[in-house]
């Protein structure tokens, strides 16, 4: 079984959701036009600062994923479970 098969789900998605925060705000033909505006803010401002929030939130969700397959991970080996203030 090669190295890449052995990788779980859990961290495809926490990646593909880190890659889609880093990569989509790149993408400046996507939103550089004025409209439409909200609440008398064109578009790209309002754009960017959604991505800040949907970068926290994808930030939030892969940490929860990446944790909990570590956990399992550490408890299939026998190892002692990281406790929350060791970090």
């Amino acid at each position: 079984m090669s190295k890449l098969s052995a990788v779980r789900p859990a961290y495809w998605i926490a990646g593909v959701l880190l890659a889609a925060s880093v990569v989509v705000p790149l993408l400046v033909s996507t939103y550089a036009k004025d409209e439409p505006r909200l609440w008398g803010f064109p578009f790209f401002y309002w754009y960017q600062l959604l991505w800040v929030f949907i970068s926290a939130i994808t930030v939030s969700i892969s940490y929860w994923l990446v944790t909990g397959e570590e956990k399992k991970r550490r408890a299939a080996e026998g190892l002692d479970a990281v406790k929350e203030g060791d970090r």
